[in-house]
């Protein structure tokens, strides 16, 4: 039988009913993202929006970009912070088509283009703007342009690939993981080993190392800080083998329970088929695997660090659906079957995350619902604001950084003075509490009593009670105020 690594070269565009469903997806998720309020990292993200560097604390500089990006284009609402998300997820289902079909053929390619939208994470990341967003699409980008070298054996496309992967630094530290798969997939066939023989794919590594270099220099510029945060969680404080429960539990869920069985029958086919397209999506990814299943041994990865991996694990996973006769005449109605509810499982979820952002049939504690974290904000900016003007306080402290940026949406970045990690602000416009003279309001979470640390830098310390964030009627979350004034130490020059 000819393998699909042999197959003519795909060609034309994708069906017009994939065509038709991204339409129709991206139009409810653009919907989806402009009505929902931002939670507290993407709130944080904007505020790196307003003062563009090539680095932050956290991570590299991507997300602010396109964030600033959405804005220019679609306003300062939520829609605007969230643009680049959906039109993204769009755009990726459609490169991983193409990727797909000229390595697979085209039936395994719309296969995968419509699991990678039903992917729960897939789902849920396509609504939201965090660094997840440029990288999958990065990532994703690079697997195509890696696919068109592969069916065209034209190194040209060795130049396309650096830049993807440049643009893919650029979005999160753990990109390059990919470019260690790139070498692993090019050493795992006699075809490609003898690709590194080629200037130009060294020219393509050299032209993604030059669009990563200004964050290297942001980084030298700012004591490294940025690569010692994130780089410093390989560091093994204590061993934790029960966090790989959790890493595998949270995978199947967001991957979605019906498409597994079928990653897993694609990962022994291109095992068994051993040709490099086939083999393409497994070995790219196999180095950042490794990375997680490691780091999950003594601390825990957050569901959405394997996103970058999800357009391979769609890629493999049709593979696996294509071509079920092999399995016999017990096991292939039953994967038929299975096959046949693994979208409508997928969408189904996303769609009750959709219903429940939106209107929330239980209002529930912040502490309870992540989802909290979108409601109640403009009511409770209104609040704060005219307490604020009562008691002639007209900046806002915090000591907590998401606190901070979801405040800076509402009252302006300019009325906010974080009280915490310096290092955390540099450059963004925000207030140094430092340099304030005059009186502060500050808004703490529940639960913490900063009385006496305060104390020690304003003489008068003043408790106001507590304000509620509430959505639907019940309270999502108490904010203990204090009123802060004559400060012990003030410098308005700095």
């Amino acid at each position: 039988m000819t393998s699909p690594a042999s197959a003519p070269r795909a060609t034309g565009l994708p069906p017009r009913g994939l065509v038709l469903l991204l339409v129709g997806l991206t139009a409810l998720r653009l919907g989806v993202a402009g009505l929902a309020g931002l939670v507290d990292d993407e709130a944080y993200y904007r505020l790196w929006s307003l003062h563009l560097a090539f680095g932050y604390l956290d991570h590299a500089p991507m997300v602010a970009w396109v964030i600033a990006a959405g804005r220019a284009l679609a306003g300062e609402g939520s829609l605007g912070v969230r643009l680049f998300s959906p039109l993204a997820t769009a755009v990726g289902s459609l490169m991983l088509w193409r990727a797909v079909a000229l390595c697979e053929g085209r039936e395994t390619a719309t296969r995968a283009a419509v699991w990678f939208n039903a992917m729960v994470l897939i789902g849920a990341g396509s609504v939201l703007i965090t660094p997840d967003s440029p990288s999958v699409f990065f990532w994703g980008a690079t697997l195509w342009a890696l696919a068109e070298r592969t069916a065209s054996r034209d190194p040209r496309w060795w130049l396309v690939v650096g830049v993807t992967a440049g643009l893919g630094l650029l979005s999160k530290y753990s990109v390059p993981f990919l470019g260690v798969g790139i070498g692993l997939w090019l050493m795992s066939t006699k075809e490609t080993r003898r690709w590194f023989a080629d200037a130009r794919l060294w020219l393509g590594a050299a032209i993604a190392l030059a669009l990563f270099a200004p964050v290297v220099l942001w980084n030298a510029e700012h004591g490294w800080v940025s690569f010692a945060k994130q780089f410093g969680r390989a560091t093994v404080e204590e061993w934790r083998p029960e966090k790989l429960g959790e890493l595998i539990g949270v995978q199947l869920l967001l991957i979605g329970v019906p498409m597994v069985p079928f990653l897993v029958l694609g990962i022994r086919k291109v095992l068994v088929r051993r040709d490099p397209a086939g083999l393409l999506p497994l070995m790219t990814g196999i180095p950042f695997v490794a990375y997680l299943l490691f780091h999950s041994l003594h601390a825990g990865v957050e569901g959405n660090w394997p996103a970058p991996l999800y357009p391979s694990f769609a890629w493999l996973a049709a593979i696996g659906a294509a071509d079920l006769a092999a399995a016999g005449a017990t096991w292939g109605p039953r994967l038929r079957r299975l096959r046949a509810a693994v979208a409508p499982f997928g969408f189904g979820l996303v769609a009750l995350l959709y219903l429940h952002v939106l209107v929330p049939l239980v209002v529930l504690p912040a502490n309870r619902d992540p989802t909290a974290q979108m409601r109640g904000w403009e009511a409770f900016d209104r609040d704060l604001a005219a307490l604020g003007e009562r008691v002639g306080a007209r900046v806002f402290g915090v000591v907590n950084y998401t606190l901070a940026a979801k405040l800076a949406v509402g009252l302006g970045a300019e009325a906010v003075a974080p009280f915490d990690e310096r290092e955390r602000w540099v450059d963004l416009p925000v207030r140094d509490p430092r340099r304030v003279c005059a009186p502060i309001l500050y808004v703490d979470r529940a639960g913490r009593d900063p009385t006496a640390a305060l104390a020690a830098h304003w003489r008068s310390v003043t408790p106001l009670g507590t304000l509620a964030r509430r959505a639907g009627g019940k309270i999502v979350e108490d904010h203990p105020v204090w009123r802060l004034a004559d400060p012990v130490d003030c410098d308005p020059a700095g």
